[in-house]
């Protein structure tokens, strides 16, 4: 009977599900895609990404909505949970030839109900500045590809930016625009600005100002994304080469580093208080990692391929506060621990400082205290987070990280209880059973269980030469990493060798299985037929996105009405 008011059986896709905050469920008249839908041929192959924007017009939606699916984009006005989605007027549809979009993202800090901006990146390689609203702005950047001609990975304005925005390439590179300078009739040169291990920093040297303003080489391999930490200061990256790294935006300092645990590593999120990040790859494990202690935390394993995209949900972290005795439920009740509110503060981990957003705005994740609590509160520490991650599995997993999981010392023994499971042998690639066959083995650890560890066969953990590893390192490639191997040869001139990945394997940047917690997803459901590709969390909703370009909304516990179906 579970398994049947879960949407069915096994494989069936889950309608609703629950956690221990309530039941989460499936609302289907807030389904978003493309007003005619035809059936999902395959062939558009860019993943399908999810852009919000909050106008702030005084209506009941503020809310606006941007997705891409094959060569098209489409804006609609978002209606949430109570509202049926109207897809027969979009506030914009765009339909491009000779190039797809694969990434956008709306400017959240200048704007009004009457003109947002948009970024749009290509696979060819260009960028486009947008009004969906006004129609009236349309600029293009890179137009004729003499900055980069490899596909447009990540695309962001920088915080608090009215005109500066950052892009990256599948060749490895990322460049820093602003929106009101040209860029250019020849292909830029440059000259070095800034280097250490693993980077590069160039500058554009021309005697007028133009667009490339600066431009990074970062790591081997393509850039797959890249984020910036809630105070803004901090920006992290992570690359087909597997790690992620962190710098000082504004000094261009490289402040940490951690390695997956094989392959590359296709997605990062801060934390809402900025003291961790979690990331996924062709792993198919979620690694959280703290940017104080320059260490991995935990990995979470749940996923039976690579893990797409991943993100926090700043509405069911719960934070400490040592004056204050409750914590917050999203549903606004009280839980009774020893001490705790659900302010958040986003500082990026550092205390005494305003618990406020760069735009200004304060996170909580309850409305029963105003912002002027925030601003006389003392240090808030989270001592619990709830993330979400999706992938190529079609399935949604959420996880809670708790505070006894985030105090394990590094290298404890794993015989903790802690949310642990053995691993089985990963499978990244869901139509090659037989890829990577040899890349694991199993060792048997003092708790009795056997754990896939580190092989010498692990093409990008080794650097083996003979004939045979070389084709073993390019069958276990993924496709992206081939892609841009020619590209990545101009890089090589720039940068330093990278350490060996086999170094850091055992470190803190690239533990073994058994010197940190495996964790156990809370919920974990196949909610797609397609591969999962985006998840944001909203107040009173979960959003996901498929390849089909079908954009599904979960509603909250209590956020459902009577007549809403």
């Amino acid at each position: 009977m579970a398994a049947q008011s879960e949407g069915g059986g096994k494989d069936d896709i889950k309608t609703h599900f629950v956690t221990r905050e309530g039941s989460y469920k499936l609302m289907s008249h807030s389904e978003y895609s493309k007003p005619s839908r035809v059936a999902f041929n395959g062939q558009a192959n860019t993943p399908v990404k999810v852009s919000f924007v909050d106008v702030n017009d005084g209506t009941t939606s503020p809310d606006r909505l941007c997705f891409n699916v094959g060569r098209e984009l489409y804006v609609y006005v978002y209606k949430g949970v109570r509202k049926a989605a109207d897809l027969s007027k979009p506030i914009d549809k765009r339909i491009y030839k000779g190039t797809l979009p694969t990434c956008h993202d709306f400017n959240q800090h200048f704007l009004n109900p009457d003109s947002v901006l948009l970024l749009v990146g290509f696979t060819a390689g260009q960028v486009q500045l947008i009004d969906p609203i006004k129609k009236e702005i349309s600029k293009l950047y890179n137009e004729e590809r003499l900055i980069d001609k490899t596909k447009v990975t990540c695309i962001k304005w920088i915080p608090n930016s009215p005109n500066q925005f950052l892009v990256s390439h599948a060749s490895g590179q990322m460049y820093l625009y602003n929106e009101e300078l040209p860029c250019g009739q020849t292909p830029p040169n440059y000259q070095p600005f800034k280097q250490g291990e693993g980077y590069a920093v160039f500058t554009c040297k021309t005697k007028s100002t133009r667009n490339p303003m600066y431009r990074w080489l970062i790591g081997q391999g393509a850039i797959h994304e890249f984020a910036f930490s809630p105070c803004a200061k901090y920006l992290a990256v992570v690359s087909q080469d597997g790690h992620l790294r962190v710098f000082q935006y504004s000094t261009m300092e490289l402040l940490g580093t951690m390695k997956s645990f094989f392959g590359g590593l296709l997605c990062v999120n801060w934390s809402p208080d900025g003291k961790y990040l979690v990331t996924g790859g062709e792993d198919d494990l979620v690694t959280v990692w703290s940017f104080h202690e320059k260490r991995v935390v935990c990995r979470g394993h749940g996923h039976k391929s690579w893990v797409n995209m991943v993100a926090f949900d700043p509405y069911t972290c719960i934070v400490c506060d040592e004056e204050l005795t409750d914590v917050i439920a999203p549903e606004g009740g009280l839980l009774p621990v020893n001490e705790g509110t659900n302010h958040i503060d986003s500082s990026c981990g550092h205390p005494h400082t305003p618990h406020q957003h760069p735009n200004g705005a304060h996170i909580s994740t309850s409305n029963h205290y105003s912002s002027s609590t925030l601003e006389t509160s003392t240090t808030l520490n989270c001592i619990s987070y709830r993330f979400g991650s999706v992938g190529q599995d079609t399935e949604l997993c959420l996880w809670d990280l708790t505070e006894d999981v985030l105090k394990q010392p590094y290298g404890k023994s794993r015989t903790s209880s802690v949310g642990l499971v053995p691993l089985p042998r990963s499978n990244s690639l869901p139509h090659s059973q037989n890829c990577g066959a040899n890349d694991v083995s199993s060792n048997a650890y003092a708790d009795g269980h056997a754990y896939p560890v580190m092989n010498t066969k692990f093409a990008t953990l080794s650097e083996r030469k003979d004939a045979s590893d070389k084709k073993e390192h390019k069958r276990n490639l993924s496709l992206a990493a081939r892609n841009c191997e020619k590209s990545c040869v101009v890089k090589s001139n720039h940068l330093r060798p990278v350490d060996s990945a086999m170094k850091l394997y055992g470190t803190q940047a690239c533990p073994r299985l058994d010197q940190v917690p495996i964790l156990e997803p809370l919920v974990c459901k196949k909610v797609s037929h397609e591969r999962l590709t985006s998840i944001s969390f909203r107040n009173e909703c979960i959003v996901t996105a498929c390849q089909e370009g079908i954009v599904l909304t979960w509603a909250r516990p209590g956020q459902m009405r009577e007549g809403n179906e």
